[in-house]
């Protein structure tokens, strides 16, 4: 009597030691499959690849390219996102507000955001928010000459939030990276921000140029400042930056134009939902000045 063979099951299970991210990837896969009622064979057939290289990705044991992920989503009718697992895919009211919001254009979104915010609490009143001005924009843009310039004219007082977060940590900003991480730096950026919020009903605030890159954060000062984006070519970014007498932009690679224009670029995208724009470019400190003193006195409705 010949000994019967393991079931697919059995040999996907025995091949590797599973990974938990893996786990719970093929553990969405089944969700999914599940619920558009398709077999692992139709799934299988629709995505072009092999039952049994689902059913390594099913059970955790298959460590599949990106390519095949996405020929799975697309054979699930779902994004390559829901198939990874973002925040979601978490619960069926999420995907019901995923899909509501799905093809909105960026005004509608940004007044859903706005309205969210209202509705739970999140932002001061609209007043509160007006009294805070806060600077956007990287490094070079002019947050800190400007705003201290601003704050003069206002009567304001005025915060370098990257000072107020050396002032939290005990060290500079580059050893908070060096010695504990993006993470904890990002702790004490929301930090410092929340307590210049508590403190100050109406201030001018220098901000770091990457505190965009961190949704979290950005959402606070959004729903509590009036933001002002101070623009700025590439160029003059890099040449008021070497002007200040720092120049590892400089030395740090030959290609650190092209990397300023990337991040610039990623970027713009979220300094772009500033209330205000003042471009800089072309401009001297005394125009640049003048031109963001007549955009935020006109937006708190002061004479110019």
């Amino acid at each position: 009597m010949t000994s019967q063979e393991p079931t697919l099951l059995e040999a996907v299970e025995s091949e590797t030691k599973r990974s938990p991210f893996l786990e719970a990837l093929g553990e969405r896969v089944r969700t999914l499959r599940s619920r558009r009622g398709m077999t692992r064979r139709a799934v299988a057939l629709s995505a072009d690849v092999s039952e049994r290289h689902l059913a390594n990705l099913e059970y955790g044991t298959g460590n599949v390219s990106v390519l095949v992920l996405l020929q799975v989503a697309q054979a699930l009718q779902c994004s390559l996102a829901e198939l990874l697992g973002d925040v979601t895919t978490t619960s069926p009211e999420w995907l019901l507000i995923r899909e509501l919001l799905s093809k909105r254009s960026e005004a509608d979104l940004r007044r859903v955001r706005v309205q969210l915010g209202e509705l739970f609490g999140e932002g001061g009143t609209a007043q509160e928010r007006k009294n805070r001005i806060a600077l956007i924009g990287l490094r070079g843009a002019g947050k800190t000459a400007l705003g201290q310039r601003l704050a003069d004219d206002l009567g304001f007082p005025f915060i370098e939030l990257s000072r107020e977060i050396e002032q939290f940590a005990g060290c500079q900003i580059s050893e908070i990276h060096n010695l504990y991480g993006a993470n904890a730096y990002r702790r004490y950026e929301r930090r410092a921000l929340e307590e210049a919020i508590q403190i100050y009903p109406e201030v001018v605030i220098a901000t770091p140029g990457g505190l965009v890159s961190d949704s979290a954060n950005f959402n606070v000062l959004l729903s509590h400042c009036s933001t002002v984006w101070l623009q700025a070519d590439a160029a003059d970014h890099m040449d008021r930056v070497a002007a200040q007498g720092d120049m590892r932009p400089m030395a740090a690679s030959r290609e650190a134009m092209e990397d300023l224009k990337r991040i610039l670029e990623g970027r713009s995208a979220f300094y772009s939902k500033a209330d205000l724009a003042i471009n800089t470019s072309g401009r001297s400190e005394n125009q640049a000045f003048d031109a963001l003193r007549a955009s935020v006195r006109q937006h708190l409705t002061l004479p110019v």
